[in-house]
């Protein structure tokens, strides 16, 4: 089980990866007009987000529109936007999950049942992490693809956005703070030394005749208990006692126990 340290620190790393991946989310770098051939003095530079799309004057003025059509955006900007969402929706939900379960909460009093709550607030920190990992890195493979095609006019090529820095930075701090609450495992259980009243195995030897009184024929009977819940071997006892009169014959039994 992590100390409370690690715990907060957990929490910390996860909690800045989620804000690093609600900016990245908002801010629209996502795709920014390379500097090549002829573009290199430009008085324009034009970034791309999720949302909508900007374009920077060399005197110090920008203009944003917001997109018209969510489906005339490419595919991969329509699936960061759906994924994005959703990092940020179960970063909250996690983020309050840890709350309750934080050892610093009375919340729950019971200590397995906040490990158990810590443990399920890391594994949604880990799903938001690869949630905000997909949508930047298929965007990043797009750039790059198109970057490379002849296809597309130099004065049309994009290069990666701030954006998508941001949004690996969040991925990497959710990842490694889910890691680390996920480490959180309930305390084993203080297990009681159990005697076992009923023998688990029984092994009973018989002697022949050792001597003769009179008539009589004594007979030794042992009879060894062994119990495997006992860690820790006691010398052996024993007790000797007289029982079980059969007419002529005496039986004598001597029981041992470890």
């Amino acid at each position: 089980m992590v100390s409370l340290g690690l715990e907060l620190a957990g929490v910390i790393l996860s909690a800045l990866g989620w804000v690093l991946s609600v900016i990245s989310c908002a801010l629209p770098m996502w795709r920014v007009s390379a500097f090549i051939g002829a573009n290199i003095v430009t008085a324009q530079v034009y970034w791309e987000g999720l949302w909508m799309n900007c374009v920077f004057q060399s005197t110090g003025q920008m203009q944003c529109k917001v997109y018209d059509s969510m489906l005339a955006l490419p595919q991969d900007l329509q699936a960061a936007r759906a994924l994005t969402i959703a990092t940020i929706i179960v970063g909250i939900v996690a983020l309050l999950i840890s709350m309750v379960g934080a050892k610093c909460t009375n919340c729950i009093e019971d200590d397995r049942i906040k490990a158990r709550v810590m443990a399920s607030s890391g594994g949604a920190f880990i799903t938001a992490a690869l949630a905000q990992l997909v949508p930047v890195s298929w965007s990043a493979h797009t750039i790059i693809i198109e970057f490379y095609s002849p296809l597309i006019p130099s004065g049309q090529k994009m290069e990666i956005g701030a954006a998508l820095y941001l949004g690996w930075a969040a991925a990497a701090l959710l990842l490694l703070g889910g890691s680390i609450l996920c480490c959180s495992c309930p305390p084993e259980e203080e297990k009681p030394i159990r005697y076992s009243v009923n023998p688990q195995s029984r092994i009973a030897y018989s002697a022949a005749p050792s001597m003769k009184m009179g008539a009589a024929a004594v007979y030794i009977r042992v009879s060894c208990v062994s119990s495997d819940s006992v860690e820790q071997k006691s010398d052996v006892k024993g007790s000797l006692s007289v029982s079980d009169s059969v007419s002529d014959q005496q039986i004598t039994t001597f029981s041992c126990f470890e």
